[in-house]
């Protein structure tokens, strides 16, 4: 997986998992501080993680309205 994808798959934030996955890599945390802004950060990271079940839920409900709304 590349990192741009990492870097914005969530809806334009980083993946909630990105600092897990590519510290090896590089200081991938000390990156994100300087890139995101702290609002950005704190939604990113400080905020409890949906249960799998619901994103994948809210993904394809999402893909339905989306599906719909198309002519």
């Amino acid at each position: 997986m590349p990192f741009s994808y990492c870097r914005y798959e969530n809806k334009g934030l980083p993946c909630s998992k990105v600092v897990d996955c590519w510290y090896d890599y590089f200081m991938i945390e000390d990156y994100l501080r300087q890139d995101l802004a702290p609002e950005e950060w704190e939604k990113a990271f400080e905020q409890p993680l949906k249960p799998k079940v619901l994103s994948l839920v809210e993904l394809i409900e999402e893909a339905k309205k989306k599906k719909t709304e198309e002519p």
